[in-house]
């Protein structure tokens, strides 16, 4: 029986558990789905070792995916792009590694909005850190012209531009509302919005009809963002696509079977929000 965790620091509140015990038993394959929580200090040695462990693979989480790289011995072209890696495998005695967060992200607008990449002349991201990344990555594969990154710090966003190339143009914060009459997508990356967190308070009434949003946070389901696009009548997608897009690659490679997000796996996610307390802002 093929043994798969989830690694990181801490790892508890993980849902992918749940997500692929469901497939699991979608599928009737008798295999493992658990937690491994891995201590900072421990986290070289882990992935360093990993197939000491008796696992057939892993999923990534914080803080660990920079680590995990470091520790590939083959890894994908996003992966590589990144310099993260959040699904790993051991093939022929070799321990490799992919980024499905890339892919996910836009797996889940394809899903959740048809037609969202008709016009692929400018998308506005906000938040300059890891899931940025992913979001601007999969933004340029999918052949966007411009994307503008907004950073509270622009040091910071400058840096990830840098990364990207002359496509990507960081700004400060106090320039997003010029930057809004031009997207065609906004993309929220940073924790504004998420439970605990302040609300990201922005007046989203420049955004042209056609434009889609999209917050990668998913605690709550509808954040403050994605209420007010809602109102202003535009299209939304939530952070929860994204989680059950990117775990799809991971499933097939240790398991298999190519599995769905369906309707069942979205309830099953939503109601273990909802027993948590965690649908509302």
């Amino acid at each position: 029986m093929k043994r798969v965790v989830i690694t990181g620091h801490p790892v508890v509140h993980s849902r992918s558990p749940l997500v692929h015990g469901y497939w699991l038993k979608q599928h009737g394959i008798e295999g493992e789905y658990g937690y491994r929580d891995v201590p900072p200090e421990e986290a070289a040695d882990f992935y360093a070792r990993f197939a000491e462990h008796g696992f057939a693979g892993c999923n990534v989480t914080i803080p660990h995916k920079e680590t995990a790289f470091a520790a590939l011995d083959e890894a994908d072209e996003v992966a590589r792009a990144l310099g993260v890696a959040n699904t790993l495998w051991l093939e022929d005695g070799k321990l490799c590694g992919a980024n499905t967060d890339a892919p996910g992200f836009i797996d889940n607008l394809d899903a959740s909005a048809p037609g969202w990449d008709v016009d692929t002349s400018t998308a506005l991201v906000l938040g300059a850190g890891g899931a940025s990344r992913a979001v601007i990555y999969g933004l340029l594969k999918r052949g966007f012209d411009k994307v503008v990154l907004a950073n509270r710090t622009l040091a910071r966003a400058e840096a990830v531009a840098a990364h990207f190339g002359p496509k990507v143009l960081p700004v400060g914060w106090d320039r997003v509302p010029g930057f809004l009459r031009d997207a065609n997508v906004l993309v929220n990356t940073t924790s504004l919005g998420m439970k605990g967190q302040p609300p990201l308070d922005l007046d989203l009434s420049a955004l042209r009809a056609s434009a889609v949003v999209s917050d990668v946070v998913y605690v709550p389901l509808e954040t403050p963002l994605l209420k007010a696009a809602k109102a202003q009548g535009l299209r939304t997608v939530d952070g929860l696509g994204m989680l059950l897009h990117q775990a799809v690659p991971g499933f097939e490679r240790w398991f298999g079977v190519r599995p769905t997000v369906d309707a069942g796996l979205r309830a099953l996610i939503v109601e273990d929000l909802r027993a948590k307390g965690q649908l509302e802002a």
